[in-house]
């Protein structure tokens, strides 16, 4: 099914970035498979592959799950609710990881997708209200593509941590986003606070050490339900 730049069959990606991810043409049998939703934060710019907490969280339970890194650079929740769409019947998911990018992006639909900053002209009518109602649509939608399919969902946030949920009981990481994961403050080891930034290769994006440290609390709250 496809309309517009919707569809439910066809994943397509950034020229520039492509999938970090393998190749599902032919998909291989057997394994559940783990969609990991984001924007450059989760394909992460300026870092290897191996680098990124996405690429860490896909060496979980290998025996038993399939992960496919869809990040994009620029990604919208929007955006990341249409490539969920997209792999409906492609990498048909059993999970759904998504680290949610600033609320206040939108995707802009034109003679192609564009992905606009909340500082972008056309937004300037835009505010708190609206990007978080803007956000809750894409979560409504999000979960009733895993309420009709069956996955399992686990939320966070690449920036600013909000906690949406109405169901407590929902899997969301709590206060820790990967911005705020480090320096962190180690009270076994270090016994201090690490001083010094991370920041990946770009200089602008944040540094494997960010990555790391995020897919440890990650794994700490979710790895018993990667099964």
């Amino acid at each position: 099914m496809k309309y517009g730049f919707y569809s439910d069959n066809e994943l397509t990606t950034i020229k520039e970035y492509p999938f970090r991810c393998p190749s599902w043409d032919p998909m291989p049998d057997g394994k559940k498979n783990a969609v990991i939703l984001g924007c450059s934060h989760t394909w992460g710019v300026g870092l290897e592959t191996h680098e990124t907490w996405a690429h860490k969280i896909s060496q979980h339970n290998t025996d038993r799950i399939r992960y496919w890194n869809l990040g994009q650079p620029g990604a919208s929740p929007e955006s990341v609710v249409r490539m969920l769409y997209s792999c409906e019947k492609v990498l048909h998911p059993n999970i759904i990881i998504v680290m949610w990018p600033e609320m206040s992006r939108r995707e802009r639909l034109e003679n192609h997708t564009n992905n606009l900053l909340g500082t972008h002209e056309t937004l300037r009518h835009e505010n708190a209200k609206t990007d978080i109602n803007n956000f809750l649509k894409s979560v409504f939608f999000l979960e009733k593509f895993a309420e009709k399919n069956n996955c399992l969902t686990m939320h966070c946030f690449s920036d600013n941590y909000t906690d949406f949920r109405t169901d407590k009981d929902s899997l969301l990481l709590e206060d820790y986003t990967l911005r705020n994961c480090w320096p962190h403050w180690d009270k076994f080891t270090a016994r201090d606070l690490h001083p010094e930034p991370s920041l990946a290769g770009d200089g602008v994006h944040y540094g494997a050490e960010h990555h790391e440290r995020f897919a440890e609390l990650f794994l700490q709250r979710f790895g018993a339900k990667l099964i």
